[in-house]
């Protein structure tokens, strides 16, 4: 059983069947006056990219002495190089930006990414990752000595998507810091019909809460039970298994493993009713269609997380944080080949959920961001690229202040002041401001901020301002 189930387990032990079903008929009309709660809607939409994405091929500098640093780094000119040719390049103009200032443009396959930045409704994020504190290239390399504190196991993939997903330092949790946005509005949100969290590529740490449980599902909605019929035998079928999930979680001699299997078998088999029964309501979008065109996985994952939003009154929704992912971006290989067919899912997934909230007229009240385990390194080793720290992340939606770079995109070339071995840089802003400007937006109290994000006090910005 690797970790993240054993978390998961462990935190489902806690409070979850009142959770999942202390929800009470009726509420709707209490839940959209903000009675008890918010009278609003918003969702977060965290996209994940697992294995590292190599975001300096995302986003480029353009400009000539910044491209030439660049495509010296990763060996422009020679077979192994990884530089994406200048030329092809799909060039920004950025907010703020004046003459002799640096340029930028999209990797070429990003057509929806620019369109959507150039309307103001992307952002790009430069040079960020998790940091415990501000961290220059003298604290890293005397840290050892100096005492000052990294994020631990610099460069792993199962560390480093930890550290995103739970901002935890060096300390220990068993919670992620959605989980703890959903643990801070557990009052707010208590006549949700649905949990705050939602996952639709699989139970993750970035869900897992002390108070509030997640809802894990599908990419195309819950996975019903086999064999439980609404008449007949599957019914009694269907009885008898309910009946034997509600006696196991009521004994006192059996185990927390045992309680925590019936608690989310329990969870599984009502909340799969709930959720395929509204989303068999749910409007269609041309953007995302059930028919007549293919959809990549993630466009099936954002066109479910649509719908689930398009069924929000129903389910007397008002705070909403989804988990969507794509993997493949363990490039040591073939990265040249391979980067832009991933970095067009992301673009085409991106752009085609945008336009389907604009549809229903949801694009101000909802924001995806994207994360992923780390950058990469700006050297090749032959066919791709190697583990690194600070990396480009994208912000999209209509309450986004887009058509802007924040952060400081650093000079790609091997050596710099930020270059810690390879072309890995130190990230310059953190993980954690990242999540509190998103966390803040989503309704998350000033006070309650440094419980979401634990390092954010270190930090003299805590609202980086890409939303509004």
């Amino acid at each position: 059983m690797n970790r993240q189930r054993r978390r998961f387990l462990k935190a489902a032990t806690a409070g979850g069947v009142a959770y999942a079903f202390g929800r009470t008929v009726g509420t709707l009309d209490a839940q959209m006056t903000g009675v008890g709660g918010f009278g609003d809607y918003k969702a977060l939409v965290c996209l994940f990219l697992f294995g590292g994405n190599d975001s300096w091929n995302m986003f480029v500098p353009t400009s000539t002495a910044e491209y030439n640093a660049y495509s010296r780094s990763r060996g422009g000119g020679t077979a192994s190089s990884l530089a994406v040719d200048r030329a092809a390049l799909l060039p920004v103009m950025y907010d703020g930006q004046t003459s002799g200032d640096p340029t930028y443009g999209f990797h070429p396959s990003m057509t929806g990414a620019r369109e959507l930045f150039q309307s103001g409704r992307l952002a790009v994020m430069a040079n960020m990752g998790p940091l415990l504190r501000p961290t220059t290239k003298a604290h890293y390399q005397s840290a050892a000595t100096s005492g000052h504190a990294l994020p631990p196991q610099l460069f792993s993939h199962n560390d480093q998507q930890d550290q995103w997903h739970s901002l935890r330092g060096r300390t220990i949790s068993k919670s992620g810091w959605a989980g703890r946005v959903a643990d801070v509005l557990n009052a707010q949100v208590a006549s949700q019909q649905l949990s705050l969290n939602v996952s639709l590529a699989g139970q993750t740490y970035f869900q897992a809460g002390e108070i509030a449980r997640p809802y894990v599902m599908g990419a195309a909605g819950a996975t019903n039970f086999t064999g439980f019929a609404t008449s007949g035998v599957g019914l009694g079928r269907r009885g008898a298994v309910e009946a034997s999930l509600t006696a196991a979680l009521a004994s006192k001699s059996n185990t927390v493993y045992e309680r925590s299997y019936a608690t989310i078998q329990q969870r599984a088999v009502q909340f799969a009713d709930r959720v395929n029964g509204s989303l068999a309501t749910a409007r269609d979008f041309s953007a995302l269609p059930n028919t007549g065109m293919t959809l990549s996985g993630l466009q099936t994952q954002l066109r479910t997380v649509a719908k689930l939003i398009s069924v929000r009154t129903s389910l007397s929704l008002s705070r909403q944080i989804f988990f969507v992912s794509l993997g493949g971006f363990d490039q040591h290989d073939d990265l040249m080949a391979d980067q832009p067919g991933l970095l067009a899912t992301v673009s085409n997934g991106i752009k085609s959920f945008y336009d389907a909230l604009t549809e229903m007229g949801m694009e101000n009240s909802v924001t995806l961001f994207t994360q992923s385990d780390f950058g990469r390194t700006l050297t090749s080793n032959g066919d791709g690229s190697d583990h690194a720290w600070g990396g480009i992340q994208l912000v999209a939606g209509g309450a986004v202040r887009g058509g802007r770079i924040y952060g400081q995109y650093p000079l790609l070339e091997i050596g710099s002041s930020l270059d810690v071995g390879g072309g890995r840089f130190i990230p310059t802003t953190s993980a954690d401001q990242y999540a509190a400007t998103l966390a803040s937006w989503f309704g998350v109290g000033a006070s309650d901020l440094p419980k979401v994000a634990p390092n954010i006090g270190a930090f003299a910005t805590r609202d980086l301002g890409f939303l509004g």
